[in-house]
């Protein structure tokens, strides 16, 4: 990603938050920062980054908006004043509405989904299309939902302003959802030439701080904030000097983030103590597991699956399946993991064929592997993971 584009990125929730705050209306305020953008995207490169970057944006988003409501013929009578007005670009507060965006994203009108998918465009930047491939879902119709979503939030009278403590709970789940989808898709990418981008991670991370700071009694906000801080102590060494993917048990972990282990470690202990456990929780205590061994052959195989046992009974789901699987694995041997591996949803899905393909190169089914290698790969928009399952099939093709 170019400066350029991390700085559109950055500033998008930023600047509709301050239209958010002015104007009101999420549809037309979205629309008008979506032109603003595209301005940014045309003259920028030509004339140069404004000094006021934000200023610029919000400013000539604040006229689009105005230019809008113009042209609605039911309020043109009541808007005719402010539209008559000339929008001055003048010094933006230092506020950072992201955070009272995220409760608005997660309004109860919405569906969970919608709310995910919405809070993803909004907050986190991303495009439509990286948006439908998290839902696996075509693109236009990931389109339709996150329009039909800012309709709902128009229909529903919803004000930018947080919302009152008793109604916070039922957002939390949502919330902390999307942070996570925000941070996965940032630390693996779903698409694209690069395994990450680190300024999704980056802004997860900002974006669960700034959370936790709201809500310092909250044990999953804190667990979900150790567990981003974990994983991502990993990034320097997940990929080689050419951007080949580096699995986990051939990480150079001399490359680690010490800080950043230590800060997570400490979180999640202190967590683990304070109260009833929760999913993030639990992901990032096997998350401290593995950061803990000095090597990979100490890792701590039957506690990561003991902790793989209770995520089952908190969140269930394929995803958290397949992990146990490989820890079972890890435990019993691949023949119990493909055993086990059988029984799950998804069964075409590329991580399914990655993990049947890598215990059965563990259990000395070579043929069998590399085909299994190779369907992954087919099944993967991320061309890192691509050439690391393909160069694992070539690579039992030689033996």
């Amino acid at each position: 990603m170019t400066g350029f584009e991390g700085l559109v990125r950055e500033l998008a929730p930023v600047v509709l938050g301050a239209l958010m705050r002015r104007f009101g209306d999420f549809a037309g305020c979205e629309d008008a920062v979506q032109e603003a953008l595209l301005a940014a995207a045309t003259q920028w490169p030509e004339q140069g980054v404004p000094d006021d970057p934000k200023g610029w944006l919000i400013t000539v988003a604040s006229r689009r908006r105005i230019e809008a409501w113009r042209s609605e013929t039911a309020r043109r009578r009541r808007e005719e004043s402010v539209a008559m007005a000339e929008v001055e670009q003048e010094p933006v507060a230092a506020v950072d509405d992201t955070l009272t965006l995220l409760f608005l994203c997660c309004h109860p009108a919405l569906t969970p989904a919608t709310q995910v998918a919405l809070t993803l465009r909004a907050v986190g930047g991303l495009t439509t299309g990286e948006i439908a491939r998290a839902f696996l879902v075509p693109e236009a119709t990931m389109g339709q939902r996150i329009s039909r979503a800012k309709q709902r939030i128009k229909d529903s009278g919803a004000r930018f302003v947080m919302p009152p403590p008793g109604e916070r709970a039922e957002r939390m789940a949502a919330m902390l959802h999307v942070l996570y989808l925000i941070f996965n898709e940032g630390y693996a990418a779903s698409s694209g030439a690069d395994l990450q981008r680190v300024e999704l991670t980056a802004e997860a991370v900002r974006m669960t701080r700034q959370l936790r700071v709201l809500l310092p009694g909250d044990d999953e906000v804190a667990g979900l904030l150790a567990l981003m801080l974990l994983i991502d102590a990993r990034r320097a060494a997940r990929t080689g000097a050419d951007g080949a993917l580096i699995p986990l048990d051939e990480q150079d972990r001399g490359l680690w983030d010490p800080a950043a282990i230590a800060e997570g470690v400490e979180l999640i202990t202190k967590t683990l103590a304070s109260g009833p456990l929760g999913p993030y929780q639990v992901q990032a205590a096997i998350a401290a597991v593995h950061d803990e061994a000095a090597r990979a052959e100490d890792t701590d195989w039957p506690q990561i699956l003991g902790l793989y046992d209770l995520l089952e009974h908190l969140a269930p789901g394929p995803m958290v399946t397949l992990n146990r699987v490989v820890a079972l694995a890890m435990v019993e041997g691949p023949e119990a993991g493909l055993a086990e591996l059988s029984t799950i949803e998804l069964q075409e899905h590329y991580r399914v064929h990655a993990v049947r393909a890598h215990l059965l190169e563990l259990a000395g089914a070579a043929d069998a592997a590399r085909g299994e290698y190779e369907q992954a790969a087919r099944g993967t928009l991320s061309l890192p993971e691509q050439r690391y399952l393909r160069a694992r099939a070539a690579r039992l093709g030689l033996t």
